[in-house]
């Protein structure tokens, strides 16, 4: 998609565009407001179209509803933009120019719910899914040009969730992830991952005929304000082991690889992006595979840090690969760690497909990365991470188990990984589960891989005045 900057829309020769319309108030297009009906009144989403009949260089006008003036802002604009785009494509439009008129600055989030909007993954369809091509934006600063960029990652994250696990296999990531410019980026296979100490990963790896692979990606700017490792749960695929899930549950379970995905991503336009920020990209990548050798329920493993943890379930398999991981990021003392993953089903049944879980050892940051998840577009709810839940991962032959009980599974989880983050570092866990593959469309996302998590770590990394 081109995005071009112009200095009026209204002037561009274009099949749609689209204008604003607050409640009960014109629009600044004479077409509409002579033929918009009193039923069309300009809540949020609603949408009025009209054929121009060559009285305007565009083809068609589409107001689209702002809601009440005084409570407009980022997400209002979001789904309003969401639900024109969906109607020019519906229209098969291939250029589209938007007239916006509004009290705050509407350039990012209309560029950013147009993107969201206009993408599929369409690589292996012979017929291609429609797209917009070309986007002309009116009255906004050049931030849309570094937003684009950033976008360009968002996509990248949600074209590898969504590959097929055949594809998108731990070689696979791990030479996507070496390519990237601008970045030093450091693979180590099983061997020397072995030497690493991180038994807990490979034991998980064990059973495919896919190797392993460790990635250190690494962007380090001139005097950084702090250290930050961002880790992404990569599991290629997900079986569950010998613990093996149902037939339909393994249906989308190339995308338990989204956490990877999206640091990938960010990875890909860290350095066009520029943040004053040292900053770690950390994913171990494996399978989780039935086979003669994989680790079976009831094995003790040890981890990085020196923990023995018993295997309870071979399909809580993403902690395990986390656990040496969060012990590899502390030992690179950095000031935080921020691990995102498709980690549980219950972080599902308790929040859903539109909220990610958020837990972590500091209240502070915590509450930090929710106010940029609500400013970036996206929703986090922050579970409880009590001692209760801990003492149901006892384990009578190790020093924890890698399951505890079947109610508060999301918090249990979290309170598993909390065992290899050292006290000095600060620490948030993204449970993205529900939120990082949906059944079906929806705000303005297609059915498949959404990039959760992606624009609000960006936007925490350095992108907080664009978006």
């Amino acid at each position: 998609m081109d995005i071009r900057i112009v200095e009026n829309a209204n002037q561009i020769d274009c099949d749609v565009l689209i204008v604003n319309k607050f409640q009960d108030e014109l629009t600044s297009n004479d077409l509409i407001n002579r033929y918009a009906p009193d039923t069309f009144r300009g809540d949020v989403g609603e949408i009025f179209l009209i054929h121009t009949r060559a009285e305007q260089p565009a083809k068609y006008v589409l107001a689209v509803g702002f809601g009440n003036e005084d409570n407009i802002d980022n997400d209002v604009i979001r789904k309003a933009i969401t639900r024109a785009v969906k109607k020019c494509i519906e229209l098969k439009a291939q250029t589209i120019a938007f007239d916006i008129s509004t009290n705050v600055a509407f350039g990012v989030p209309t560029v950013l719910a147009t993107s969201i909007a206009n993408y599929t993954f369409d690589k292996y369809k012979t017929k291609k899914d429609h797209k917009i091509s070309t986007v002309f934006i009116s009255k906004v600063s050049s931030d849309i040009e570094v937003v684009d960029v950033a976008l360009k990652g968002l996509e990248l994250a949600r074209n590898l969730a969504n590959e097929p696990a055949a594809y998108a296999t731990p070689k696979k990531l791990a030479e996507i992830a070496q390519k990237i410019e601008g970045i030093e980026t450091d693979i180590y296979d099983e061997k020397e991952i072995k030497k690493m100490g991180m038994n807990a990963y490979l034991a998980v790896a064990k059973g495919s005929d896919n190797p392993a692979r460790f990635i250190h990606m690494k962007y380090v700017p001139q005097n950084p304000v702090k250290r930050i490792a961002i880790i992404g749960k990569g599991l290629c695929f997900d079986s569950g082991g010998l613990d093996l899930k149902p037939a339909s549950s393994m249906l989308t379970m190339r995308n338990d690889m989204a956490g990877a995905a999206c640091i990938i991503g960010i990875m890909s336009v860290i350095d066009k992006i520029k943040p004053d920020v040292e900053i770690h990209g950390l994913i171990a990548a494996c399978e989780n595979m039935p086979s003669g050798k994989s680790y079976k329920p009831g094995d003790i493993l040890t981890a990085r840090n020196g923990k023995t943890i018993e295997v309870d379930n071979t399909d809580a398999e993403g902690r395990l690969t986390l656990a040496d991981v969060l012990c590899y990021a502390c030992d690179l003392e950095v000031d935080e760690v921020i691990d995102i993953a498709t980690l549980t089903g219950a972080c599902v049944v308790a929040l859903g497909d539109t909220v990610s879980g958020i837990m972590g050892n500091n209240r502070e940051f915590v509450k930090t990365l929710t106010k940029t998840a609500l400013y970036s577009g996206e929703k986090f709810w922050q579970l409880p991470m009590l001692q209760d839940y801990r003492e149901n991962l006892n384990s009578d032959i190790a020093d924890i188990k890698n399951t505890g009980s079947r109610f508060g599974g999301a918090s249990s989880a979290g309170m598993f990984l909390k065992e290899f983050v050292t006290d000095n570092v600060k620490w948030a866990h993204i449970d993205i589960a529900g939120t990082a593959f949906l059944d079906k469309p929806r705000n303005g996302y297609c059915k498949g891989a959404t990039g959760a998590g992606y624009l609000t770590l960006l936007n925490y990394l350095g992108l907080h005045q664009n978006f």
